[in-house]
C-alpha cells in the first residue's frame, strides 16, 4: 500500500458533491475510444445529469437502467468527442473493467455521501 501524501481536510472533503441518483437511461457511446456508456441519471433536487462512463467490459445498458449509483456532480462539465459529461460516475478499476460503486440499500436521489 502507498504512503498518504496529500492528506486533505473536512473542509476540502465537504466541497466534493458526492450525491446517490438513479440511473434512467443507458445508449451505446460507438465515438468512445474505449468501450463506454452514455449514462444518464436522476439526483433528485439536482436534476437529471449524464455521463460517459467506461462500464461496458462489465455492464449491459438493461442492468444498468433503474440501478443506483453514485456520482460526482460538482465537476466542471466535460467534453468527450460529441458528447458533454456532466457528473462522475464513481467505480473501481479493476483488470477485468470498471466496478461501479454500490449502495447497500436505497436511499433517496441527491442523497449525499457523508
Amino acid at each position: 500500500m502507498s504512503e498518504i501524501s496529500n492528506e486533505i481536510s473536512w473542509a476540502d472533503f465537504e466541497k466534493v458533491l458526492i450525491v446517490a441518483g438513479t440511473v434512467t437511461r443507458v445508449e451505446a457511446f460507438p465515438e468512445a475510444r474505449k468501450p463506454a456508456w452514455k449514462v444518464w441519471a436522476d439526483f433528485g433536487p439536482y436534476g437529471e445529469r449524464k455521463t460517459s462512463a467506461q462500464i461496458a467490459a462489465l455492464y449491459d445498458a438493461g442492468a444498468l437502467v433503474g440501478r443506483q449509483i453514485v456520482g460526482v456532480i460538482n465537476f466542471p462539465e466535460k467534453q468527450i468527442g460529441p458528447f458533454r459529461s456532466q457528473f462522475l460516475l464513481t467505480g473501481f478499476h479493476t483488470d477485468e473493467g470498471v466496478v461501479i460503486t454500490a449502495i447497500e440499500r436505497p436511499v433517496p436521489n441527491g442523497a449525499r455521501l457523508a
